[in-house]
């Protein structure tokens, strides 16, 4: 038996805002998120497929900014988006895409000195192309999960 190789990397989580609401993010309290669609930029040098295998289940511990989000039953992933080259790009990942969004301030970056890691954009083709283009731009290969459902048993770059 080989060893399995633990992927390493950045990935962006395409977050669908079902209604506009007010949810309590951990000690930064109360915050308003409107309808529409955010992208969240994370990294995972430890385990890239148990990091977002962990965002995709809903019984976890609240733990990040994120954690709380997701919680909220008006909010679910969409598609998630991912790098897994082992280095850590999501702070210039999030400043590029914030260039054609709205930066939720100081959400999930309390490890950096980034304004944020999470972008608003009213529609989802917006927050696509913000997605995209940041990957291009940075020279990233952009790899998507194909099937959320199916994420547990496989994680690919289809």
């Amino acid at each position: 038996m080989g060893i399995k190789k633990v992927r390493k990397g950045t990935y962006c989580l395409l977050i669908h805002q079902k209604a506009n609401e007010k949810i309590v993010i951990g000690q930064k309290g109360k915050l308003s998120f409107d309808k529409g669609y955010y992208v969240y930029i994370g990294s995972a040098m430890n385990s890239l497929e148990g990091r977002i295998q962990r965002h995709l289940s809903k019984y976890k511990k609240l733990h990040w900014h994120v954690d709380y989000l997701l919680d909220n039953p008006q909010s679910s992933i969409n598609k998630v988006y991912f790098s897994d080259d082992e280095v850590k790009h999501e702070c210039d990942l999030a400043k590029s895409i914030a260039e054609n969004g709205k930066e939720v301030q100081g959400f999930g970056c309390s490890d950096c000195k980034c304004n944020s890691h999470l972008i608003y954009f009213l529609n989802i083709d917006d927050a696509e192309y913000a997605v995209s283009n940041a990957f291009k731009e940075m020279g990233l290969e952009r790899k998507k999960i194909c099937h959320l459902k199916n994420f547990p048993k496989k994680i690919n770059g289809h």
